[in-house]
C-alpha cells in the first residue's frame, strides 16, 4: 500500500502489535487493566502512535489525530530516558526518531508521510478532512502554508532559546536547562573524540557521523548572531500570516462563519500554525511576536485555537507543559530501576517541590 507522494510504508506483518507491546513494556495502568476480549482491541485496523510529549513533530501528529477524531493507542517514548535508542524502538525506526505510527501491516516513521497517510486512509462522513480536495483554492492555500510552516527551523529556535534565554521573555523553560544542555555538549564532544581515537569496531561510521552532525547543529544554534537572524526571518513569516488572516476577514466580510487561516474551514494549516504558536509561547517568544499588539489577527487566532477540544486534549495548559513531561518520566525511571530508600525519599521530595512551585506559579498568574 502506498501513501501520497508515492512513498511505500514499511510492512510490519512480521511483527505483530502484541510483540511490540511486550518489547516496549510501556503500558500504563489503564492499558494493563484493559479487557483483552474487547473487540475494539482485537481489531487489526487500530492505530498505534509512538511519540514523545515534547517532540514538536509528535505534537503536530497528535493534533491531527485528535482533530480527525481517530481512536488511537498512544505510547510515550521518552527521549530524556533514551528510550528511542533501545532495541525495541530501533526495530520500528532505525532513525531513532518519533513519531512513528503502526496501522494494519504498515510502519510509518516520517512526520509528513504520517499526516498524508492518515488523510488518505481515514476518511468518511464522521472523519474530519484537514486537507481539502485538490483543485480548489482552499487546497492550494493549505499546501502553501503547510510548506511554509513546516520549513521553520523549530529545533534551532528551541535550542537557541534554551542556550540564550536573554532573547526570550517569560519562557516556560527552567533556567537549569541552559547549563544542562551545555554540559551535554561538552560530554558528547569528549565522547566523540575518544571514539575517533580508539576507533571502536562495534560503532559504525553512520552512527558517529550522525552524532557529529547533531552536535554541529546544536553548536550552530548556539551562535547568537545566527539565532537573531532566523528570529528576524520568523518575524517576516508571521507578518505574512498576519496579512493572510486579514485577507480572510475582507474575503468573508458579512458572512457568518468562523474564520481560519485559509478560509471558513478548519484545516491542516491551522493545526500547524496553532502548534507553532504554542511552541513559540513556550519558548518565551509570544510577547515579541504577537502579545505586544503588533499582530492582532495572530493573537485572535491563538486565543481561539487554544479553546478547541483537540488542542486542550493534546497540549493542555501551556503553563504546566513542562511539568506534565517531567513527572511521568520520573515515575517511569523509578519503575525501571527502583531506588534506595534515600533515593526514593529524594525523588518524592523533588516531585513534591515541583508541585509546590507549580502551585504558587499558577496561583500568582491566575488567582
Amino acid at each position: 500500500m502506498a501513501t501520497p507522494n508515492n512513498v511505500t510504508p514499511t510492512n510490519c506483518s512480521w511483527w505483530p502489535i502484541s510483540a511490540l507491546e511486550n518489547d516496549a513494556g510501556k503500558s500504563t495502568e489503564g492499558e494493563e487493566n484493559q479487557d483483552l476480549t474487547d473487540p475494539a482491541l482485537k481489531s487489526q485496523d487500530r492505530l498505534v502512535l509512538y511519540h514523545w510529549t515534547q517532540s514538536f513533530s509528535s505534537q503536530k501528529v497528535r493534533l491531527v489525530i485528535a482533530e480527525k477524531g481517530l481512536p488511537c493507542e498512544e505510547r510515550d517514548v521518552s527521549m530524556p530516558l533514551m528510550e528511542h535508542k533501545e532495541p525495541w524502538f530501533m526495530r520500528l525506526n532505525l532513525g531513532e526518531e518519533v513519531p512513528v505510527i503502526i496501522h494494519r501491516d504498515n510502519i510509518i516513521s516520517d512526520y509528513n508521510q504520517i499526516i498524508d497517510y492518515m488523510e488518505k486512509n481515514f476518511t468518511g462522513e464522521n472523519v474530519t478532512q484537514l486537507i481539502p480536495e485538490p483543485g480548489s483554492v482552499l487546497h492550494s492555500r493549505v499546501l502553501q502554508y503547510r510548506e511554509l510552516l513546516d520549513s521553520l527551523p523549530m529545533d534551532a529556535y528551541t535550542h537557541g532559546c534554551i542556550l540564550h534565554p536573554e532573547l526570550t521573555t517569560d519562557s516556560m523553560i527552567p533556567k537549569y536547562a541552559t547549563a544542562e544542555i551545555r554540559r551535554h555538549l561538552a560530554n558528547v564532544s569528549t565522547d566523540l573524540m575518544k571514539l575517533d581515537h580508539e576507533e571502536e569496531p562495534q560503532l559504525s561510521e553512520p552512527y558517529l557521523s550522525k552524532q557529529k552532525k547533531l552536535m554541529a547543529k546544536i553548536l550552530e544554534h548556539d551562535n547568537v548572531n545566527y539565532l537573531k537572524k532566523i528570529l528576524g526571518e520568523l518575524g517576516m513569516v508571521l507578518d505574512q500570516i498576519e496579512a493572510e488572516l486579514e485577507k480572510r476577514k475582507l474575503e468573508y466580510e458579512g458572512q457568518k462563519c468562523e474564520l481560519w487561516l485559509c478560509g471558513c474551514v478548519f484545516t491542516l494549516a491551522d493545526v500547524l500554525l496553532g502548534a507553532t504558536l504554542h511552541r513559540l509561547k513556550f519558548l518565551g517568544l509570544s510577547k515579541k511576536y504577537w502579545e505586544d499588539g503588533s499582530r492582532p489577527n495572530l493573537q485572535s487566532f491563538f486565543d481561539r485555537i487554544q479553546k478547541r477540544f483537540a488542542f486542550r486534549k493534546v497540549l493542555g495548559d501551556i503553563h504546566t507543559t513542562l511539568l506534565s513531561a517531567v513527572v511521568p518520566n520520573a515515575f517511569r525511571l523509578v519503575k525501571r530501576k527502583p531506588p534506595s530508600f534515600f533515593g526514593a525519599s529524594f525523588l518524592m521530595g523533588s516531585l513534591g517541590g515541583m508541585g509546590y512551585f507549580a502551585y504558587w506559579y499558577l496561583k500568582k498568574k491566575y488567582i
